[in-house]
């Protein structure tokens, strides 16, 4: 008869203490990943309206100085780029000149909106978004993306994080662009204005809007980013668009029909008799990476 014996093993005392660790971490991970899944589905955040915001005087002839902020794109937004878009140093901005923007920003939340017009306050809600997404960018650089930037462990972005103060309110991102700018206006050119720091995004423009070029500048926008490859192209045959086209497609008409009605109003002329001849699927695509120059 065989006679085995039988050695015991050792079980290394931070061998379980290993395995619960394991488990949590591949459990954090996979909620990483589930919460991007889930907003990369989702992608924007319905127009819902704020009330509050509303608010405003038709007869006011008050205006908002945005001096500080031309003169800080002046300095800190490269337009001559090879890719045409336009890039901000941000590893190169000057104490001085981030000074003069979070003076702006200062500036901004110390204005009591309510008593402005529709014009300066479309102009404004503009401007403090882009102004505040730069200085966002700059408290937290280097980055790769803003994307990498988040406030709580299930939050995808800065989008949510109430950065901003108003009239004693606090407001994030989103409430600037999606319960207040976009139900109130209801144009579908704001998303050419609002700039998120991304490769993918509208060119953040050099000037500040105001009430007097509102429509100068949204249009110059729509019209830079439809003619852009980054916005609509044609790439193997096949139509491209950026998925903010997607993402916002409520605001293009709610229909396909409706957003190649839209591009077509600012293609130029070769673009316009491609996009006019295409019976194909749409596909769609976005750079998330930082609209950094270094």
């Amino acid at each position: 008869m065989l006679n085995v014996k039988y050695k015991s093993v050792s079980i290394p005392n931070n061998f379980w203490e290993y395995i619960v660790e394991s488990k949590i971490t591949l459990t954090i991970c996979y909620l990483l990943i589930l919460n991007n899944s889930i907003f990369l589905l989702k992608a924007a955040p319905e127009a819902d309206l704020w009330t509050r915001w509303t608010k405003h005087q038709s007869n006011s002839v008050q205006k908002i100085n945005h001096k500080q902020w031309a003169t800080f794109l002046d300095r800190n937004l490269i337009t001559n780029d090879k890719s045409n878009i336009y890039l901000v140093p941000y590893s190169r901005v000057t104490n001085k000149d981030r000074k003069i923007l979070q003076n702006y920003l200062k500036y901004l939340e110390n204005i009591n909106i309510s008593n402005y017009s529709r014009s300066e306050q479309f102009a404004y809600w503009i401007n403090h978004y882009n102004a505040r997404t730069v200085e966002l960018i700059l408290e937290n650089y280097p980055i790769d993306s803003i994307k990498n930037i988040s406030f709580s462990f299930f939050s995808f972005g800065p989008w949510d994080e109430e950065l901003i103060t108003v009239e004693g309110i606090e407001l994030s991102l989103n409430d600037i662009e999606h319960r207040i700018l976009r139900p109130i206006w209801k144009d579908p050119r704001i998303h050419y204005a609002v700039n998120c720091a991304s490769m993918g995004c509208p060119n953040l423009l050099p000037k500040p809007f105001t009430a007097e070029t509102n429509e100068m500048l949204l249009d110059e926008a729509a019209k830079g980013y439809v003619n852009h490859p980054r916005g609509v192209r044609f790439e193997d045959e096949k139509l491209v668009l950026s998925k903010i086209f997607d993402w916002y497609l409520v605001d293009f008409g709610g229909s396909t029909d409706n957003l190649l009605q839209h591009i077509l109003e600012y293609s130029e002329s070769q673009l316009y008799q491609k996009i006019k001849q295409y019976k194909g699927k749409l596909e769609y695509e976005y750079n998330w990476q930082l609209n950094e120059i270094r």
